[in-house]
């Protein structure tokens, strides 16, 4: 039997106007009601604002995290199930709601904490490198003070997050393919968020989790768990660690994964595993159009 994980994108994957054909189902429409009464604000009409609001931190993650929640629901209704799930930063969040962790109303809660902290984060940046020699960044990281690996993505593309003159340090010393500075508003996946990581911690704390129904490869530590405190912790160590995704697809092959199910907007996840694991059956669901057929 094929056995098939799902991945939940993060931060970055956000597309104006994602989630709005799900406004048709009555169940996704009550899930946004919900979500409305929770946030102080509409998912949809953030989904759908021209000013682009959905790229602010504050917006981006609680958006994503009710459009991919609602779109594995629906997947779930019509009998499909997953034997393994992870995701990319606020990604895992979903993956933890999936496998039934939290409920929908404790992980949004959740998610518009952590979203309010990261926001209000500054004095940090982020970059994404594509195409460097692996060696020489990792050493260069090391000699200089307040950067690090923030999200380890495949083989060829990494992003390094620190105090702004700490990045461009790095970047004037490796030879990089192509380089891009991300549009956020801190660190994030750094010691820089530590003052964050620590009211955000309290919060963590307070919210009682639930053992994994199926077990989850977190993004600090890319081994399968379903242990309720284990996951909490890793949760607790993830807005300071780096998002280790080319492990998670690594993963994937040794737990006798054959097909991967990216759940959200965007192909990103997808293309990163293509790189590491060029084997496995890779498929996307980011709109109503593209939900499989009932099992």
């Amino acid at each position: 039997m094929t056995k098939t994980a799902w991945v939940f994108p993060g931060q970055g994957s956000q597309a104006i106007g994602m989630g709005v054909d799900l406004l048709d189902l009555p169940e996704a429409k009550a899930k946004f009601e919900q979500a409305e009464q929770i946030l102080g604000w509409s998912v949809p009409e953030i989904c759908q604002s021209q000013e682009d609001k959905l790229s602010r931190t504050l917006y981006t993650q609680p958006s994503l995290y009710v459009v991919e929640s609602i779109l594995a629901d629906r997947m779930q209704a019509r009998g499909h199930q997953p034997n393994l799930v992870a995701g990319h930063s606020l990604g895992e969040y979903v993956a933890l709601y999936v496998a039934g962790v939290f409920d929908f109303e404790a992980g949004l809660r959740l998610v518009k904490r952590r979203a309010e902290f990261m926001d209000s984060a500054s004095d940090g940046m982020m970059a994404a490198l594509i195409g460097f020699d692996r060696e020489q960044l990792e050493q260069q990281i090391q000699q200089t003070p307040d950067v690090v690996l923030a999200n380890d993505n495949n083989s060829a593309q990494v992003v390094i997050s620190g105090t702004p003159e700490a990045v461009e340090a790095v970047l004037s010393q490796v030879k990089v393919k192509r380089v891009v500075r991300l549009n956020v508003s801190g660190a994030f996946h750094s010691p820089l968020m530590a003052e964050a990581a620590a009211e955000f911690q309290a919060v963590l704390e307070s919210v009682p989790f639930n053992s994994a129904q199926v077990p989850v490869l977190s993004n600090v530590e890319p081994v399968p768990c379903v242990d309720a405190d284990i996951l909490k912790e890793r949760l607790i160590r993830q807005m300071t660690g780096s998002v280790r995704w080319r492990e998670i697809s690594l993963q994937l092959p040794v737990q006798g994964i054959s097909q991967v199910v990216e759940i959200g907007p965007g192909k990103v996840l997808t293309g990163l595993i293509k790189r590491t694991c060029p084997d496995l059956t890779l498929e996307n669901v980011g709109s109503v159009a593209e939900l499989p057929n009932s099992e």
